[in-house]
This record gives C-alpha cells, structure tokens and sequence, in this order.
C-alpha cells in the first residue's frame, strides 16, 4: 500500500513539468476556487466572485490539488483521526482548524446514499466568519480531502504551509562557486559589524534578514556581470557563472550568514580576562584566544548530529524564529503571485521595499533627531530627580512601567513580537510583570539590603553602596586573598539581579521536570532517537534510513533525495574541538583543571535535548549559564577565572547546537542538501572567529574607556559586565559564602522550582480548557530574566504588536498574515540596521550631536546617571557600610 501510494505520488511529482493546461482533474471550477482559498492563492472576495484564472497555477498548488483529486475518503479519515490524536494538546496547531476537523470526522455520514458532499454544519453558521469561508463545511467529501492533503502531504501548520512548498525541483542550482564566494563575503563584512556593535546598548546588527537584501542584488549583479567560464583548480571544477541566481542559492547563502550572523560567547571571555577594568591578565594570547573560541564554536557542531531527529525531522519542531527567512527569501525571489488579499494587491517583494524603506527613514527620528522618542520615559519627566519615580517607570535606571515607552522599532522587536507565537510572547510578558512586583517587593522591604544599591543593575556592590572593585580581593598574582575580603566585604546584588538569579536557580529544575512530566511520550522518543542517532554513527549504515520513523513525513521524504552527511564528520569536528578545549587549558594558567572540559560537555548533553525541544516549539530559550557558573563555583572555589572559562563551554556549546539545528532546520524547509549546509557553517564559523577575535583585540588596544557606563560611543559592554561581575560572585568569592551566609534564600529557589511543577500540571491537566492550552509555566517563569539592565520597557510596546499581528490578524485574516507579516518583521528590522549603521559612521560617531530638548529630556537626572540611582545611603547607616558586620563575613 504505501510503496503504491509512493509510485502514485512520484508519478505526480513527475508530471510537475507538463502546463496546468495539460492537466485534467475531475474536481468543478467550484472545487478548485475553494481548494485556492484553503491554500491562500486567492481570497474570499474572489472566491465568492468566482473569477479567477486555473491555467496558471503554481507547481506546488497543482500537485495538492492532484493529490486531493485521486485521495480515497477512507484514507482521508483516517489522516483526520490520526491528526486530531497527534495535535490534541498542539499550541501551534490553530485551534479553529482542530475544530474544523472534528467537524469532519463527526459528520462522517452513515448511510451510503446520503450526498457525502453536503453536508450540513449548523455549528459553525451561527459564527460565520467571512474572512475564513473556508471554516464552513461547504462541500464534505472535498474538504475532508483537502485538510488530509494539507497535513499529511505539506504540513499541519499555516506557519510552514506559508514559507515552504509541497514539492521539491532537484534540478535548481545550490552549491554554486558564487553562491559560496557571495555567502562567505558578506559573513565577512557582518561579522566586522556585529562583533564591533556587540557590546553597545542597544546593541546594532547586520541580520540574517538585512543581509538577505543585499544578497539578492549580489546575486543578480554576479548573474549579469561575471562571464561563465569553467575554472579548473586541481581535481575540482566549476562554473563561475551557471545561469540565473536561484531560489535555491539565495536560501544556502542566507544559511551560510545566519550560523555566523552572532558573535563568539568566548569574546567575553577575552575581555573580562584582558581589560584592565575588569581582571586585566598578560598571559591571553592569541593562540588561547584561538584555542578557546575555535573549541566553544565546534563543540556544539557536534551536537547536532544527534539532535537532527529530535528537532529538524518532525513537524512539531516549528522553530519560529526562523520563519521570517524564508518568507523574506521567497519575498525576495518574487516567487508568489500578486493576488489580492482583501484588498492588498502589492507583491511582498513590493511590501517589503515599501516598508523598509519608510523604516529606514523614520529610524532617524527617534535615533538621532527626537532621541525622547527612543527612550520615551516621560512619566520620570515630571520630577526627574525622584528615586522612586525613576525605580518605578525609568528606562535606563528603572524598572520601565510604561504603558507606550518607545517609538523605536529596535526596543520594540527586543522580545520578537512579530516572530515569536503571542501565548509565548503573552507568558513571558506576565512573568516580566510578576517579576516586576517581587522586585518592587524586595527593594521597598529592604530585602538584603538592597534599598542601598540601584534596583535594576546587573553590577555588584560594595558594602558602602559603591560599584564593587574586585581587584580589591586579589593578590598581585590576580588570585583570590581572604585576608583581602575579609577586610573588604562580599558583594551583594541589586534588587533586580538578585531576583533574576532566584528566577534562574528556579527555572532548571521546573523546565526539565515539567517537560517530562507533560511531554513524556515526545521525550521519551527524543531519547530514543539520540540513542539510535548515537549507535547509527558507529554502524555503516543507518537503520531505517538517515530519517528513521520520520521516512513518510513529506519533507523528510524530499530532502531523502540528497545524501545526508556521514556522521563521521560531526565525530571528527567532537574530537578536534575537544582536544583544542583541552589544550587550552592545559598549557595556559586557566585554574581549570581537565575534567571540567569533560563535565561541562555531559552537562550539554544531558540538557540538550529539553532546552531544544522547548525553543523548536515555543520560540523561548535560555543558558546553561547560571547553572554551570553554581555547580564550577562549588567545584572549583575562589577562581573566576576558571568560572567564566568553563562558563564558555556550559552556555555555549548547547547554544551553538541550538543555532546548528536551526540553520538544519531552514535547509529542511528550503531543501538544501545536508553536505551543502555542513560545508557552509563550518567555513562561516571559521571567518566569524578570525574576524571576531581580530576586532575584539583592536577595540581593546584603540577605544578609549571602553565598557565604561558612560562611553561616548555607547560601548558599555552590558553583557561582559555581567560576564565579570558573575565571575566575582560565584567564581571568586564563591556560591558556598553566597548560600551559607550572604544570600541563604537562593538555594531554596532550586526546591521552590521542583514544588511548583505540581500545581503547573495540575493547571495545566485540569484548568480551564482555554487557558490550560496556552499555559506555559517555563516561559512564565523565563520572564523573570528579563531585568537587569533590560527590563518591562523593552517588552510593553511589543505586546501590544504581538496581539494585532500574532493573535487577529492571524486569527481574523490568515491568508494577509500568511503573506505579508513575516515580510514585515523583516521589513522593519532591515530599514532600522541600514539606518542606525549609517548614523553611527556619519554623525554620531564623529560627536555631529543635535543638542535640544527632545534630545536631553529622556537622559534628566537620575535617568541620565546625574544624580545617584538609590534609595538609602549607605553611610548613614550603622558603622558607614551595610550588610554583614565585619568578622562575620561568609
């Protein structure tokens, strides 16, 4: 049966090159016009008008409709049942197609001679809507067909159905000597930018999505211009110019610069270990800087070849944010027909010209013209100097409550809120407000002092309220000096930070727990796969296939035409990686001993699979960071730098899987072949380290008072402050003195996330049905993070965009989501990259500032670091420091 269905869908497949014209189908005009509208070919003005040609339809839209044509019913219900077993619980699965279908299977007619194309459905004509005609059972037999052709034969989810095709033309050009030349020059030119704006706040991006702009005319100038000769070097050929730039060519160039689109982890390493400000060491060569970066990059790499089963194969693994790729390549390649949609008639390629455009101008209003428009915290305008005002509705030294505070599409699209699902975006923005009032809580009860520090600081502080000084702990030798501390006092946090931390220690255990105990079955199966993807790389051929139980799902059927890569590179690039991490801490003064490289490496793996498998379906995902830097600081006490070295690989390695599997992913809906995706990460990881490690030391050797809060150029390194700062508290004084006598309450914030799996499940098995569905307690809880230094301020706006776009609009007029939202999204982003680069290099970085009003209002006092961001002053208080006496340090 399924070799015969197999024979009949290639057979369809093949007859792919023959004209429409040619085609005959038994379906009415009717029929088809309906089968369009399910589709989003057309919409349902047009569809209730009827006119609309069928002699030009896309590939992938014939080959739906053949497959619909010759579908026996039987086989048909039988996709429905098994779709309504599988996405019973599914969140991304729209619950209005979930009713659609068992509308469909309820109303299976009984007696053979009723007209099974008619069928009535009086639940749904009570909500009628005119924008889904679809909704409505018009024709059973059809529609039945049709929803088992969608799911079975493209994909459960408009999402995807949206950015990808049914079919797959292994004809189109990919590896291309331009494609490659093209991909890996403009990851050059990014990786320049990214790695130099990194350590801004905000910081400034070249995307994967500004990137796809200029591949296009890259692509199209090479097209033209270049002759098409062959060039010989060695045993290899190629054509320099094979014909058109492809569909194809641009997808594997965009790949090749989103692996590298980020900048190394171990960066920060470099410039907490060299900057004076921070530990300042003189033994971080360059060869440890190669040693290091080049190991935390690849090890990840590795990873992937296990993880492709669990999440590049199935549907269920959506991984949001990658969709906007592809939607904006397909966009950009002007695939798509320009038909209307309710109205809208321009071409997405069009849309996102127009909108890209308006974004890149207007970017300069709030960027440089009206920066209050940017940092729009006008409530703290009213009494600037006001600490709890400021604590309370501050952008920069605040907690950001604000019911509009930006105009800037930067600060809006912080949390993805044209990418990420809304009941993800939902659950993280109540846990950012939950998060909110504990602080608030904390801070006002004087909690651990902490009415003595800022509120939303990811610093450290002394016991005098001061910016702690960890050279003031430290021997000549940069070693840890009790005799030091015990003179000077532990550091304490911030509200925010100590708040975030909690969260953080809360957040492991519940994550991992809840994923278990409500997704038993897919965990259960991701284990088994890793296993199978584990025994497979030691045998000579895989069982089943390289695809395994995911053979029949239709994507992993087209990619079957490929060759998939031999797991014995994934195993070469392990090895390699870990011999570089070894040896990087072998013979450098690292206080790293080598079984922590070992460690951290079992800690990814055993993390890796709930950590991905949470990302691939919500779009949400967080570090192993903080839990590595607590079990290497009980492990390893009174090093920092050993902390932050295995810190690297802890967060990084799962990181760069993660990023991996995503770019599988994306060749998994593109149709990339796997060894053209191997090749091209790899080579753009390798120019994304040169690169990286080459600007990183320029910047330290040239850019004066860098890191610095107050950098003119904006350079204040929030993330290598974090960096160091939790170097100095779980490194050097260590987690042993923060538990036992600083901060007792944080270890019980393991426990409170393992108590709080109970009363999830319970909600989550037994509330309310609508409810239970988009609860999502490990995103809840993830909100939490979202503070020091950023904070509600950075999500409040995007909120509001994230229910217009992700939530009706999708739910009210699918098809003009379908096309023009994740066009958008990228649109914006565009505009806003070229834009802010060309005010960087053209005005601001030359101090060409605009002094007035609207320019200075947003940095008054407190928010503009004018006065001091506190509360209480530490040297009014007992002794002139607070905290823990001194002879009672921990």
């Amino acid at each position: 049966m399924r070799d015969q269905e197999d024979i009949e869908l290639q057979q369809l497949h093949d007859s792919d090159t023959t004209s429409s014209s040619e085609t005959k189908w038994s379906l009415s005009k009717t029929q088809l016009l309906l089968i369009l509208l399910r589709l989003g070919v057309i919409s349902d003005e047009v569809y209730q008008s009827g006119n609309y040609p069928l002699h030009a339809l896309p590939k992938g839209v014939e080959y739906i409709i053949g497959i619909i044509d010759c579908m026996d019913v039987s086989e048909a219900i039988e996709i429905l049942r098994n779709a309504l077993v599988e996405h019973k619980n599914d969140v991304n699965f729209l619950q209005e197609d979930y009713h659609l279908l068992e509308r469909l299977v309820h109303s299976i007619p009984r007696d053979e001679t009723v007209d099974k194309s008619k069928v009535n459905d009086d639940n749904l004509t009570q909500n009628f809507n005119k924008n889904k005609t679809y909704l409505h059972i018009i024709d059973w037999l059809l529609q039945t067909r049709l929803e088992a052709a969608l799911i079975h034969y493209h994909s459960p989810y408009p999402e995807i159905r949206a950015i990808s095709d049914p079919i797959d033309d292994t004809e189109i050009l990919v590896e291309t000597f331009r494609c490659y030349f093209i991909g890996f020059f403009w990851t050059f030119i990014g990786s320049i930018i990214n790695s130099f704006f990194v350590h801004r706040m905000p910081n400034i991006s070249l995307s994967s999505h500004t990137i796809q702009i200029l591949l296009l005319p890259c692509g199209k100038l090479w097209e033209k211009v270049v002759p098409n000769k062959r060039i010989s070097l060695g045993g290899v050929s190629f054509d320099l110019n094979p014909g058109p730039w492809t569909y194809k060519e641009m997808m594997l160039s965009s790949i090749i610069y989103s692996c590298s689109a980020g900048v190394p982890y171990s960066i920060y390493n470099i410039f907490v270990m060299k900057l004076d400000r921070f530990y300042g060491l003189k033994w971080v060569t360059i060869t440890f800087q190669i040693l290091l970066t080049v190991s935390t990059q690849f090890l990840g790499f590795g990873f992937a070849m296990i993880m492709k089963k669990v999440c590049v194969y199935p549907s269920k693994a959506l991984w949001p944010t990658i969709l906007p790729t592809i939607a904006l390549n397909r966009a950009l390649m002007n695939e798509d027909a320009n038909n209307s949609v309710y109205g809208w008639r321009i071409s997405r390629f069009g849309f996102f010209m127009v909108v890209s455009s308006i974004s890149f101008i207007y970017n300069w209003i709030p960027n440089y013209f009206f920066k209050a428009l940017s940092n729009f915290n006008w409530p703290t305008w009213f009494n600037p100097s006001s600490v709890h005002l400021v604590n309370i509705t501050g952008t920069s030294a605040g907690l950001g409550l604000n019911v509009w505070p930006t105009f800037d599409w930067n600060i809006l699209d912080a949390g993805g809120c044209l990418t990420i699902p809304f009941y993800t975006y939902v659950n993280r923005y109540i846990g950012s407000v939950v998060g909110f009032f504990v602080i608030i809580i904390v801070y006002y009860t004087n909690n651990y002092f902490t009415a003595y520090f800022p509120i939303n600081s990811n610093k450290l502080f002394s016991n005098k309220g001061k910016v702690y000084d960890v050279h003031s702990i430290l021997n000549e030798k940069n070693q840890f000096s009790d005799s030091k501390y015990q003179e000077i006092g532990p550091p304490y946090f911030s509200a925010a930070n100590l708040v975030l931390y909690g969260a953080n220690f809360c957040l492991y255990p519940f994550a991992i727990l809840y994923q278990f105990v409500t997704e038993w079955d897919s965990m259960k199966s991701s284990f088994v796969s890793v296993w199978i993807s584990l025994s497979d790389a030691f045998k000579s051929k895989h069982s089943n296939g390289p695809y395994g139980r995911y053979a029949d799902d239709p994507h992993c059927k087209m990619m079957s035409r490929y060759d998939d890569v031999p797991d014995w590179w994934f195993i070469a690039i392990i090895v390699v990686s870990t011999s570089f991490a070894v040896a990087a801490v072998v013979f450098y003064p690292t206080e790293t001993p080598v079984w922590g490289i070992f460690f951290t490496i079992l800690i990814n793996f055993v993390f890796l699979i709930p950590l991905t498998s949470i990302a691939s379906t919500t779009g949400f995902s967080f570090g192993l960071n903080v839990l590595v830097e607590l079990i290497v600081g009980y492990s390893i006490p009174n090093s920092g730098i050993a902390l932050i070295t295995l810190k690297a690989f802890g967060y990084n390695i799962d990181s760069q899987a993660s990023n991996y599997i995503t770019d599988q992913k994306l060749a998994h809906y593109a149709k990339i072949p796997p060894k053209a995706i191997f090749k091209g990460q790899l080579i753009s990881t390798l120019i994304n380290i040169i690169v990286s490690l080459t600007v990183a030391n320029w910047q330290l050797g040239n850019i004066s008072d860098i890191c610095d809060v107050h950098q003119k150029d904006k350079l204040s390194c929030p993330g290598a402050n974090t960096y160091f700062y939790s170097s100095i508290q779980y490194g050097e004084i260590g987690p042993q003195k923060v538990f036992s006598g600083l901060y007792p309450v944080l270890k019980w914030c393991f426990l409170l996330g393992v108590l709080l799996v109970f009363p999830c499940v319970w909600f989550k098995n037994n509330g309310p049905t609508k409810l239970a569905r988009y609860f999502q307690p490990s995103v809840l809880i993830g909100g939490f993070l979202d503070f020091a230094p950023y904070n509600l301020s950075y999500f409040t706006g995007g909120l509001y965009l994230s229910y217009i776009f992700m939530y009706w609009i999708k739910k009210n007029y699918l098809l003009w989501w379908e096309k023009y939202n994740y066009i958008l999204t990228s649109a914006l982003s565009a505009g806003v990259a070229f834009s802010s680069l060309l005010i960087f290099f053209t005005v601001q970085y030359s101090s060409h500032e605009i002094v007035w009003w609207g320019n200075t209002v947003s940095e008054q006092g407190i928010e503009g670091g004018e006065l001091p961001a506190i509360w209480k002053d530490a040297s009014t208080a007992p002794g002139g420091y607070v905290g823990l006496r001194k002879g009672h340090f921990p």
